[in-house]
């Protein structure tokens, strides 16, 4: 098991359900045992939970693996089908999972400067926390999931916070235009500067940062600086392995790579979505959670389980105190109703269809709608 976080922990889980007693190791980069990362943004970022709270292991829960932490991964020779560790370890394996995830993009020109920070690990979260704890002017670099998470944070905690995008609406990727820029005017609504469509030139500050400097000429003041903008596989390991990488793991329907014995789930996978006809990498954690008993299945019987089609990828995000969740691909819909609420009420449903079918529902602190529509969706979509 290379990766270990909650897919890496989630496809572990799933060899013992699955009837594999037999020799477990599980490689992580990080020293920490797996954790759960939503809230590094939310509630662990504002103090309200702990780190004991992040646990995703149960209490006494034995999986009987060797847990090799703090080290990485850095080759897979498909000959010995053997993973070389970075402190110099080789572990042989009869199967393999690729659960390494992906890393935060850094802004060139970033390295070395005080007060700048990503938010992808435990480590990146305790060092924004204590950062947002002194106060002053903060400036979220992306308008994603997790930009829009610590704005809102930030924001609560007291902060100056301001949120800059370079596409002309944010989220519009996920959500579509229209809804994206329904869900992105929650900023607004609190009173956090979004600056759309326009580009980061680059920071200001010798060893402290105390500016976002801007295509257009503009500078906007800062003392905290979080740079959201996407995350990249974490894939680079496995160059020359015989493993087909194609934006991460290029993997079939039910997580198999080019090579026999070894899967791969999680943010790291790219799988088929046979509903789509094209190869798809999820970074949610519902797929992390979910796809690893279908890889398990197909690793333990050689590739012979029969391949079912992955449910329509899911996610939610809390922001300024809305409940957001989100259910399909918006991608190709060519109608969108609004079949509840009102968006100006910021308490909406929406549903995307294509050629009258549903392929994607949006809903703003409508749980209960929302959840009836999901299970729809399966359906109509399996």
């Amino acid at each position: 098991m290379v990766g270990a976080s909650l897919a890496g922990l989630s496809a572990a889980r799933s060899l013992r359900k699955q009837g594999y007693d037999g020799r477990l190791v599980v490689i992580g980069g990080e020293l920490h045992r797996p954790y759960d990362r939503p809230p590094l943004s939310k509630e662990f970022l504002a103090g309200t939970i702990g780190e004991a709270d992040l646990a995703l292991e149960s209490e006494g829960e034995d999986l009987g693996a060797e847990w090799l932490l703090g080290t990485r991964a850095t080759g897979l020779d498909r000959m010995d089908r053997a993973v070389r560790l970075a402190d110099g370890r080789e572990v042989r394996a009869d199967g393999i999972v690729i659960a390494t995830g992906a890393a935060a993009r850094t802004l060139p020109g970033s390295e070395g400067l005080a007060g700048v920070h990503l938010l992808r690990t435990l480590d990146d979260a305790r060092a924004l926390r204590d950062e947002l704890a002194r106060g002053g002017r903060l400036v979220v670099i992306g308008g994603g999931f997790v930009g829009a998470e610590v704005a809102s944070t930030a924001y609560a905690l007291g902060l100056d916070v301001t949120v800059i995008e370079a596409a002309p609406t944010p989220l519009a990727g996920p959500l579509g235009e229209t809804m994206g820029g329904v869900v992105s005017a929650l900023h607004a609504d609190h009173g956090v500067r979004l600056l759309c469509g326009v580009g980061v030139k680059g920071l200001s500050g010798e060893r402290q940062v105390n500016a976002v400097l801007l295509e257009d000429g503009r500078t906007v003041p800062a003392d905290t600086v979080v740079v959201g903008v996407g995350a990249r596989p974490c894939v680079e390991w496995l160059e020359g392995s015989g493993v087909a990488l194609e934006n991460g793991v290029k993997c079939g329907v039910d997580g198999r790579t080019s090579l026999a014995g070894v899967v791969a789930v999680g943010d790291c996978a790219n799988w088929y979505d046979p509903r789509a006809a094209t190869h798809r990498r999820v970074e949610h954690w519902t797929g992390a959670r979910e796809r690893p008993d279908a890889a398990v299945a197909t690793l333990l019987s050689g590739g012979a389980a029969e391949p079912g089609v992955p449910r329509p990828p899911y996610f939610w995000s809390d922001q300024y105190g809305v409940k957001i969740q989100f259910v399909g691909h918006a991608a190709g819909a060519d109608s969108l109703t609004i079949e509840e609420g009102t968006p100006d009420d910021r308490n909406v449903l929406a549903v995307y269809r294509r050629a009258g079918h549903p392929v994607a529902v949006l809903g703003m602190n409508q749980p209960r709608l929302f959840t009836r529509w999901r299970k729809q969706l399966a359906l109509v979509t399996s």
